[in-house]
């Protein structure tokens, strides 16, 4: 006979620290991380874990991987997930995708490091990021590119990176970056959110609606256009939130 499964039991954690980032709302957040590079964040950490030895030598990691908390998604969890990968119709097991909705609304995200501020408390300042400002890490860890990385793993429904769409912008998007100091940054990260297509999966078709996404202090507004027959997304106007 096997052994009876050992009794339930609960786990207290509670955060490290909270995320500031580019992105204000979920809508938009690039689905996997390292898919917006120009995507700036920060890990401010919060006491008793503010400690600068806490994270000494940490700055001689280039990656990290963050323990996180889906915190703007429900409580609860399905056993079958939509993935966006597969269209926003077929379903998988919540077991075998990303999806936001699982048990314990855990996510692992990794980013880069691209320096540490211990001047006062502890700042780790980031890039790649895919976390909305607010969101709860509960850990930190180097990442080893040796033990970590496997070229020849298999990836199931999603092997490669998704596809990547021209973005262009209009004559009043273009007036409204030409006076801000970030134009650049802000230009890039804008172009870089957007090629992914942060429409929802099962809307991507030949509509007229225009979408709003926040990043930063602005609501840059977009919709699908058709550019001799390739889709392109337009940006419409980007407006101060």
């Amino acid at each position: 006979m096997s052994n009876p499964p050992p009794p339930m039991e609960r786990y207290s954690v509670q955060p490290i620290g909270y995320i500031e980032s580019d992105f204000p709302d979920k809508f938009g957040v690039p689905r996997q991380p390292g898919l917006a590079n120009a995507a700036c964040a920060s890990l401010v950490l919060v006491p008793p874990y503010d400690d600068p030895l806490a994270v000494r030598g940490l700055e001689a990691f280039s990656h990290l991987w963050l323990t996180f908390v889906f915190h703007q998604s429900p409580a609860r969890w399905t056993p079958l997930v939509r993935p966006p990968r597969l269209g926003g119709n077929a379903k998988v097991g919540v077991f075998a995708s990303r999806s936001t909705h699982r048990p314990n609304r855990l996510g692992q995200s990794l980013v880069r490091l691209s320096a540490v501020d211990s001047r006062a408390g502890v700042r780790l300042v980031l890039a790649g990021c895919d976390l909305i400002s607010g969101t709860p890490v509960l850990d930190i860890k180097p990442y080893l590119p040796w033990a970590e990385a496997h070229p020849e793993a298999r990836a199931g429904y999603a092997p490669e990176p998704p596809p990547q769409l021209a973005v262009r912008f209009s004559d009043e998007a273009e007036a409204a970056l030409a006076v801000r100091e970030d134009a650049a940054s802000l230009r890039e990260l804008i172009r870089q959110v957007l090629a992914q297509d942060p429409r929802p999966a099962y809307r991507k078709g030949a509509e007229e609606r225009i979408y709003g996404v926040r990043l930063r202090d602005v609501d840059v507004r977009f919709r699908s256009a058709d550019d001799d027959g390739t889709p392109v997304m337009e940006v419409v106007e980007i407006v101060t939130a």
